[in-house]
């Protein structure tokens, strides 16, 4: 039987030059500080099953974002 236990993990992005050039425009950074969030959601939904998991928060300075997940399920965001 497959373990149903979840722990709260936190995903980094690697570089993105487009996340860096709106992170030195603070003006534009305000008015699309939505789109990390949105972006980390692009990601989770493509990756992971629907319903599996729980995405805690965003985190816009650092690209990343925290989710509750299983063990498993880590792999599939690791790669």
């Amino acid at each position: 039987m497959e373990d149903q236990r979840t722990d709260l993990y936190f995903v980094f992005s690697s570089f993105d030059p487009n996340y860096e050039r709106l992170r030195a425009d603070r003006k534009e950074w305000r008015r699309l500080m939505p789109t990390p969030c949105k972006k980390h959601d692009r990601l989770l939904a493509k990756l992971l099953q629907p319903n599996s998991y729980e995405k805690k928060s965003s985190l816009a300075i650092v690209d990343g974002f925290s989710v509750e997940i299983s063990k498993e399920q880590v792999y599939f965001l690791g790669s």
